[in-house]
């Protein structure tokens, strides 16, 4: 009789803590890790703002690349347990494929070509790169112009004597 009481009680003892266990382990017993980086936008300028998004982040944290320096996530209210930061791109950042590490809660996650930083394009007086038309550029012009202009006045010219008819 003994035995089949203490057998019953260490039954209901394991039961107890079966139950007690997944929610002490709910409560907080896990640390949360960094999941899901988005970056936005994917395709960026040198010197642009990148806003890097991630989950399993409640506290904060900061994200790291060779593209821009280390930039500080801060919690989004009312969204549980994700955070976000925006980044600057550098303006010597080589155009190409980037990865952000994200370091949260002692814990970091890396995504692998998250961004990708593009080149720059020249700007004012249309992007050129010469001083302007070489006089070869200004014969071949004003051939083609004179071309149009003579073919013209011969439509012009051909048709109104259509008319006289």
């Amino acid at each position: 009789m003994r035995k089949s009481r203490a057998l019953a009680s260490a039954g209901a003892a394991v039961a107890v803590l079966g139950l007690a266990a997944p929610a002490a382990v709910a409560d907080g017993g896990r640390v949360p890790s960094p999941s899901n980086i988005v970056a936005l936008p994917s395709v960026i300028a040198r010197g642009g703002q990148l806003t890097i998004t991630v989950d399993g982040c409640p506290n904060g944290g900061h994200a790291t690349s060779n593209a821009f320096p280390r930039t500080n996530l801060t919690p989004v209210h009312g969204s549980g347990d994700t955070a976000k930061g925006t980044a600057t791109i550098d303006d010597d950042a080589r155009p190409g494929s980037y990865d952000i590490t994200v370091h949260c809660s002692g814990r970091s996650l890396t995504r692998p070509a998250a961004f990708t930083v593009i080149g720059g394009v020249r700007g004012g007086l249309g992007g050129s790169s010469t001083d302007g038309a070489t006089p070869t550029d200004m014969a071949i012009g004003g051939g083609l112009v004179a071309a149009a202009a003579a073919a013209g006045g011969v439509f012009w010219m051909r048709r109104r004597a259509e008319k006289q008819f």
